[in-house]
């Protein structure tokens, strides 16, 4: 395990200062302390100065799914630069001493340089794991390996070999779920919701939890989250004073309340409520505390609009008001937040209440 030098944290562009805050914070709360290198825009955080035995230890305790801003991580060497002669060749030799791995991921920042490694990514990842496995290096799948293999591309001759723990890491490349816009929705703003489900459900359990029953949609307009919840199956009270989608009234699963989102109140509880509103955060913030400690819904998915400053103090402001809030009234909850792929300067959180 010597190899492991950093910590590569992957992020949206634009969020590096808020994801080396996060990472520095969860770190120190366990005891390991280090120092971030990161330049704005690249869209990745490298955390270093913690000896590899304290790097394999935060990936392991750390929970990964609690981590908002970011959506990969790897525990990677220093960064290598590789001769185009036999860049396979060169990687074999840092392989030593890592644990066995059962697939193989070539990562890449996401941003506009950084997708222009895609297509040498795929490529180069999936001759690695050929390699690997003609030379028995890579575990059988039936053996459900803990570990994967994770490369962190900058360019054909600049790169990271990392590892990631399978049950403890992103289960998508680059932390994004290839979701396809579907053209009957009414805004791309479907995706969120859709992005959200993957990320904070379990796969396994959207028949029990995502399908049927009721639920309320606060500032619906024009209908990009209620066409989610249509779909699968949901009576929706659509709550916006703008005007909803034509097709989307015709399902007759929606009702329209044309009222203020902050204000409404639903008639009886509800399976989910989702809010997508743009307002201060703390003001969503207190709106989802009105909703769980009335017990007007069992699930909640919303977001919170971040300010231009201070954007990590002012969500865990948030998200530290409302587990606050839940507790003082003894409720059982959990609550979960992550900076999707599809958001912008938001996060989007997941509270459901036992």
């Amino acid at each position: 395990m010597h190899k492991f030098k950093q910590l590569i944290l992957q992020c949206r562009s634009g969020f590096e200062k808020e994801t080396a805050a996060e990472i520095t914070e969860r770190l120190s709360q366990i005891g390991v302390y280090g120092y971030c290198q990161l330049t704005e825009g690249q869209g990745y955080v490298s955390f270093l100065g913690a000896d590899p035995d304290a790097l394999l230890n935060a990936i392991e305790r750390l929970d990964f799914n609690r981590l908002v801003y970011i959506r990969q991580w790897t525990l990677a060497t220093d960064w290598l630069e590789l001769s185009r002669d036999d860049r396979i060749g060169q990687l074999l030799e840092q392989l030593e001493d890592l644990p066995r791995c059962g697939e193989v991921w070539a990562e890449y920042p996401d941003t506009t340089d950084g997708r222009e490694m895609a297509t040498f990514c795929r490529k180069f990842g999936s001759a690695l794991a050929q390699r690997l496995k003609r030379d028995g290096l890579l575990a059988p799948q039936k053996a459900r390996a803990g570990w994967r293999l994770q490369l962190f591309v900058l360019s054909g001759d600049q790169m990271a070999l990392g590892v990631a723990p399978v049950a403890n890491s992103a289960p998508w490349p680059l932390g994004i779920p290839r979701l396809k816009f579907p053209k009957q929705a009414p805004s791309r703003s479907t995706l969120k919701l859709e992005e959200a489900w993957h990320w904070f459900v379990p796969r396994d359990e959207w028949d029990q939890r995502l399908t049927g029953g009721r639920a309320v949609d606060l500032g619906a307009a024009p209908g990009g989250w209620t066409w989610q919840l249509v779909q699968r199956g949901m009576f929706v009270s659509a709550v916006d004073n703008g005007p909803m989608n034509d097709d989307l009234m015709e399902s007759g699963q929606v009702e329209h309340c044309r009222e203020d989102g902050y204000l409404f109140v639903p008639a009886k509880p509800v399976d989910w409520m989702v809010c997508d509103m743009v307002d201060k955060p703390m003001r969503t913030a207190a709106m989802v505390v009105e909703w769980a400690t009335n017990g007007w819904c069992r699930e909640a998915i919303f977001n919170l609009k971040l300010p231009m400053k201070q954007r990590f103090k002012e969500s865990e402001r948030c998200l530290q008001h409302i587990a606050h809030e839940l507790k003082q009234q003894g409720l059982n909850f959990e609550l979960k937040a992550k900076q999707l792929y599809h958001d912008r300067e938001e996060i989007t959180c997941h509270l459901r209440v036992d």
